[in-house]
């Protein structure tokens, strides 16, 4: 029994000392994880960077206050095409910006995104890329 135990532990501690340097991370440290077909719920401020990959699919976001809106990129991470690839910014008065248009994006290839947030007042907000 004691082995079993002692296993365990060693699994409880080592998953406790994971390294999570290679997690992406807004600009004030607030990590953003891929959660499959999950929203992570991470809140950023308007100085915070968005950088995820979720599906393959990684989402560079930032808010652009000069010309109000959300600005970025999305990169195929994959060898193989990513359909129907678009964007969501969640806002914390409750708009949902988005989707945008969904597009087809081939293997390594990285498309612009805009969202405009013209006449939204917000705090915070939480983005993410959908893919299928």
């Amino acid at each position: 029994m004691k082995p079993l135990v002692l296993l365990v532990i060693l699994s409880a501690l080592l998953y406790a000392c994971a390294d999570t340097n290679n997690l992406p991370t807004g600009e004030s440290g607030e990590v953003a994880h891929d959660e499959g077909d999950e929203e992570s719920g991470a809140q950023f401020t308007k100085a915070n960077t968005y950088d995820a990959i979720r599906k393959g699919a990684r989402l560079t976001l930032r808010f652009d206050a000069s010309a109000n809106a959300f600005v970025g990129s999305v990169t195929n991470t994959t060898n193989q095409p990513l359909r129907r690839v678009r964007v969501e910014v969640h806002l914390s008065n409750g708009t949902e910006l988005g989707p945008t248009t969904p597009r087809d994006l081939p293997a390594g290839n990285t498309m612009p995104i805009k969202l405009d947030a013209l006449g939204e007042a917000f705090n915070t907000w939480s983005a993410h890329a959908e893919v299928g």
